[in-house]
């Protein structure tokens, strides 16, 4: 039984409820029901009684329940406590970058060293299709992360998101839209938002790493008007999703990094939207982890401020 199913067995005991589980989870309901199903089968025998009104535990589910319950703390306080050692003993700092980030991060590293030349600093590329999944497995002490365009919708961001603390914004940017070379769109000047209610659009939906807000940002489902988006393709990374639009399959709805870091990629062509709101992205961490040498990356940026691009 892999550590994840087991941790999905355990929650799903407390809450008996399976959108609750998936919800502090962070995975779909789908996946919470095939992980339970497929302990079943490895056990040969029924964990919970499901109807349309309840979910219980068997005897058999109590009896693994209980024995299960102790062990994976253990394992837990065992892998969060190693981790914990292995930074304070370096005094070091792994910053999670999404894309090409860090490179946008240079101006706040820069001044970070010469503030502490000490810290062992390195970087990790955090996956667009994975955002949070690092941060949330203690794999990078603070990452930068898609802010919402509003502070009303970053409010609601931040309340989906418990455990993390959202920090200081460092990097906006307007939005383009990324076609293929030969689209209808390709030679145009600019674009409309709602234009999109003519064309096929990236979609993000079934996977479990991307939260919601995530794909109703960066794929929405109708335009500012109310026009409904066509769904093209999903894709589980990058380079998939460029492969894809330059073979015209979809259009996809992009930061401008992609102007600065991907300009030649052939194939590809970047239209500028404009009436799309500018796009903002903060460092993050988790509030149970908050480091020495994090909170002093993040009182840099804050003396820094943000770094503004533009398409020109």
């Amino acid at each position: 039984m892999e550590l994840r199913d087991i941790e999905i067995f355990l929650v799903l005991a407390e809450e008996l409820h399976f959108s609750r589980t998936a919800e502090r989870l962070h995975v779909s309901a789908a996946r919470v029901s095939q992980a339970i199903k497929k302990q079943e089968r490895a056990i040969g025998g029924v964990l919970f009684v499901r109807d349309t009104r309840n979910v219980r535990l068997t005897p058999l589910g109590e009896r693994l329940h209980r024995d299960l319950r102790a062990g994976y703390q253990l394992i837990e306080d065992g892998i969060e406590g190693a981790k914990a050692g292995a930074r304070d003993a370096e005094a070091g700092l792994t910053i999670g970058a999404i894309g090409p980030q860090a490179h946008d991060l240079l101006p706040v590293t820069t001044a970070f060293r010469a503030r502490h030349a000490e810290c062992r600093l390195t970087f990790r590329e955090v996956g667009y299709f994975e955002p949070l999944a690092p941060l949330r497995a203690g794999e990078v002490d603070l990452q930068t992360y898609w802010f919402h365009p509003d502070d009303e919708g970053l409010r609601e961001m931040i309340a989906s998101e418990p455990g993390l603390t959202f920090g200081p914004i460092v990097i906006t940017e307007p939005k383009v839209l990324m076609t293929a070379a030969t689209h209808p769109l390709a030679q145009r000047v600019s674009v409309s938002m709602e234009e999109l209610g003519d064309y096929a659009l990236v979609g993000f939906e079934g996977l479990d790493s991307v939260p919601d807000y995530w794909v109703r940002m960066h794929s929405p489902s109708h335009t500012p008007g109310g026009r409904p988006i066509p769904r093209g393709p999903a894709f589980g990374n990058w380079e998939e999703t460029m492969a894809m639009v330059a073979a015209d399959r979809s259009v996809c709805l992009v930061s401008a990094e992609a102007i600065r870091y991907y300009p030649s990629r052939p194939g590809i062509s970047f239209v500028p939207l404009h009436d799309a709101p500018r796009g903002r992205w903060g460092l993050v961490w988790r509030t149970d982890r908050e480091t020495p040498m994090a909170r002093a990356y993040v009182q840099v940026a804050q003396d820094i401020g943000p770094r503004h691009f533009d398409l020109n």
